[in-house]
């Protein structure tokens, strides 16, 4: 096959990296790019910027942000006694558009997997110790993590760890089958998990 265009090639190269996108896909986008006016172009590669130069993380929860510490944590009218812990901050964006969780959240940047080479060391558990036992007045620690193997070891070790504090630990309620992740969950179930929510 002779390539008729080195930079349209180059575009598909890119796009067929992202998840979920194959080569065929990848090309049928890279050829909607090529059909649209400058403008259109020009905004999308300076969001694409943007988002790698402009957001951060926050340094109390470790969600992504414009500023920090993020929105939600300088939220007063959020609950202070409580913190939703998540795998990573996709989770947050998902558990918040079911407008059942009003508390505060701790991201902790993956889950212990010894097949990833992914120990306790490697997540942000600490951090979530010194909130619990710091100056936030956390009196329920909300686990959502992945009903997975990964995310049950997980969720036991920090279970584990919270023993010594006068903090009662939950989890989300097993409405979502196993092995599913929760970006894949509707909002509906997730929204059902949070409310009949029990102890760990």
């Amino acid at each position: 096959m002779q390539i008729t265009s080195e930079y349209l090639e180059r575009a598909i190269e890119q796009l067929s990296k992202l998840p979920g996108t194959g080569r065929k896909s990848a090309q049928r986008i890279a050829i909607h790019l090529l059909k649209q006016n400058d403008e259109y172009a020009l905004k999308l590669a300076n969001a694409i910027i943007d988002l790698k130069n402009k957001v951060t993380r926050c340094n109390i929860c470790g969600n992504v942000s414009d500023s920090d510490p993020c929105k939600i944590c300088e939220n007063q009218k959020r609950e202070n006694g409580q913190i939703c812990v998540v795998e990573e901050f996709n989770d947050v964006y998902i558990i918040e558009k079911t407008n059942e969780f009003r508390g505060r959240y701790h991201v902790l940047g993956g889950v212990i997997s010894p097949m990833d080479n992914i120990g306790p060391d490697q997540l942000k558990i600490q951090d979530l110790l010194k909130r619990v036992g710091g100056n936030e007045q956390i009196n329920e620690v909300i686990l959502a993590l992945n009903p997975d193997a990964e995310g049950e070891a997980t969720s036991y070790y920090i279970n584990k760890l919270l023993l010594p504090y006068e903090v009662k630990v939950t989890r989300i309620a097993y409405g979502i089958p196993m092995g599913t992740e929760l970006e894949f969950i509707d909002e509906a179930t997730l929204s059902r998990a949070f409310t009949s929510r029990s102890i760990f």
